[in-house]
């Protein structure tokens, strides 16, 4: 019986130093600019607890009166400010709901986004039925479309996103 030759694993052959020039060893920078929406009262609560975290260039809003390629957005502190300043030199647009209460809103905000090429991702929290007006709004604009119970699932698609 002959024994089979010894051979590395990949795990073994990207660890050896003739690998190691490969590795990228500079932290990855986070996104330049994220934009956090919080579309009704509860994902404002989620939106809040959010912005107490450490996140790098990312801000936090609620939607203000919202038209048609136009529109104001609030800081969570309460400036206001117009949706095309907040998108100017955004990388991405997180928009959270938890009802149906920010359809236009979201359509819009994805809308714009989509014009401009800023990617756009929804985090529908609860049991999803009490926002499906709202889903069916970010459907056509959002690369990723979270629905979720746990609003952890929010931090965790913003620490994927590197904001």
């Amino acid at each position: 019986m002959t024994t089979a030759g010894m051979y590395l694993s990949e795990s073994a052959r990207a660890a050896s130093a003739s690998e190691s020039r490969f590795r990228i060893d500079v932290p990855i920078a986070p996104a330049r600019a994220a934009r956090v929406v919080a579309l009704d009262e509860r994902a404002v609560g989620v939106a809040r607890r959010l912005a107490g975290r450490p996140w790098a260039h990312a801000r936090f809003y609620t939607p203000g009166e919202i038209r048609e390629g136009e529109g104001l957005l609030h800081e969570l502190d309460g400036a206001t400010l117009p949706l095309d300043e907040v998108l100017t030199g955004t990388d991405v647009v997180v928009v959270l709901a938890t009802e149906d209460g920010g359809r236009a809103a979201a359509a819009e905000i994805g809308r714009i986004c989509r014009r401009r090429g800023i990617t756009t991702a929804g985090v529908i929290l609860g049991d999803g039925y009490e926002a499906d007006d709202a889903t069916a709004a970010l459907r056509p604009y959002a690369r990723v479309l979270l629905l979720s119970a746990d609003e952890g699932d929010a931090f965790e698609l913003l620490t994927a996103l590197r904001v």
